[in-house]
């Protein structure tokens, strides 16, 4: 239990984790791999080169530490960190190994400012943390494995559709290899599939957006395929993206976990507005889907944004659903257009996503945004909801990757618990 005199020194060290969270956090994964080597079968290596996982974690520890004596703005935070720790089997006896090499970190990096007192207070602020994580996520775990169809840990399924939907988008649609009725998910949630490449020491696991609307059949998941960067065309691409790209074919199984994830259709009667750039269009369509199944009337504003025809996944599907339903629809933007683009049919305005050309499009009333994509694309979009003076409680949006900021889901001061 923290003491007022530790959740002091835990505040008063704001600004040091300001300073060097970053640099503690490398720190940390570094010397927490090579002792225990068997956790690179959890964590994504490839966030740690890029160091996103670094300054997810330091995002993290800072808010942590900034609200450590009001819990109750720290609710959204905790929710989606224990939604990601379950998507990856992150267990009990995890935590201890994680404590005892961020304490370790922290005294290396502050060196002689590390005081036992500050060691002292961050050890105890850390075991209230893992506490609360525990139980969160036990909670989860619980009634994942209860629900009709649940189950707990990874399971096969078998891939039994496969399908092309854009240049480097495709659709795998999973089944249960034990055949048994799956349980529904909330549209907007995510899959975690675990795969061993051949050649490779570890096993790999990467969410992927549900892109489709309940059916307790299937599951249907988009996976984008990730080149090389343009900055380096030698270096590799994305491990997994590709294998499932070029190797895995219907027939084939794959381990997949229970549906998880707090970016999420919320249960209203208020307009919607489902924004995506790229890729981030899945769950998007598993909204627009689950709204079209549950014969909701509630008006829809489908915007999509990507480069061109070519990257254009789904587009007859959401083309076809603004025909056939006068509530929805649509409105898409192409930063590339080519000659082959036809204005209309493919896309509805050339350029980027503006409030100028949004505006006239968005539904009369108090309407709910939910936003995905690259991080350009979603500041642009925070940008105009500023601008349209749009309460942070209709805001509603997913990262790609671990969080590099949780501003949008800690709650403000003063708010109840």
């Amino acid at each position: 239990m923290l003491t007022p005199q530790q959740t002091a020194i835990v505040k008063a060290t704001v600004p040091a984790l300001e300073a060097h969270g970053e640099t503690i956090t490398r720190l940390f994964y570094a010397s927490m791999f090579q002792a225990h080597p068997e956790l690179l079968n959890i964590f994504n290596p490839a966030n740690q080169k890029t160091g996103r996982q670094a300054r997810s974690l330091a995002a993290s520890v800072l808010a942590y530490a900034a609200n450590i004596d009001h819990p109750e703005r720290l609710g959204g935070m905790v929710g989606r960190i224990a939604h990601k720790h379950v998507s990856l089997e992150v267990l009990p006896e995890h935590y201890p190994i994680v404590g005892e090499h961020l304490l370790g970190a922290i005294a290396t990096v502050l060196g002689d400012a590390a005081t036992p007192e500050i060691l002292d207070a961050w050890a105890a602020a850390y075991g209230q943390l893992a506490e609360i994580m525990i139980g969160v996520e036990d909670r989860m775990y619980t009634g994942a494995a209860e629900q009709p169809g649940g189950w707990r840990g990874f399971k096969p399924f078998r891939v039994v559709g496969k399908v092309q939907e854009s240049r480097v988008i495709a659709s795998l649609v999973l089944e249960p290899v034990d055949g048994q009725p799956l349980p529904d998910f909330r549209p907007g949630q995510y899959l975690s599939v675990k795969v061993r490449v051949p050649g490779q020491d570890t096993d790999q696991i990467r969410q992927y957006s549900l892109s489709d609307a309940p059916n307790s059949r299937t599951y249907r998941i988009a996976v984008k395929r990730e080149l090389a960067p343009q900055s380096d065309p030698f270096a590799p691409g994305g491990l997994i993206s590709n294998f499932l790209h070029d190797d895995v074919q219907e027939g084939d199984e794959l381990l997949v976990h229970t549906p998880a994830g707090d970016f999420c259709l919320q249960d209203s009667e208020r307009p919607v507005v489902l924004l995506s750039g790229g890729v981030g269009v899945t769950p998007m369509l598993s909204m627009l889907n689950a709204l079209v199944a549950s014969g909701s009337d509630r008006p829809v504003l489908f915007v999509h944004a990507t480069l061109g025809a070519s990257a254009h996944a789904f587009r007859e599907h959401v083309n076809e659903l603004a025909r056939t339903h006068a509530h929805i629809r649509k409105l898409v933007y192409y930063t590339d257009v080519t000659a082959e683009d036809r204005p209309g049919e493919h896309h509805d305005e050339a350029g980027l996503i503006r409030l100028e050309t949004l505006r006239p499009h968005l539904p009369q009333g108090g309407a709910e945004y939910y936003y995905c994509g690259p991080e350009g694309f979603t500041q642009a979009v925070e940008n105009i909801l500023d601008r349209l003076n749009v309460p942070a409680e209709r805001r509603f949006t997913e990262t790609f990757g671990p969080s590099q900021s949780f501003a949008p889901v800690l709650a403000p001061a003063g708010a109840a618990g």
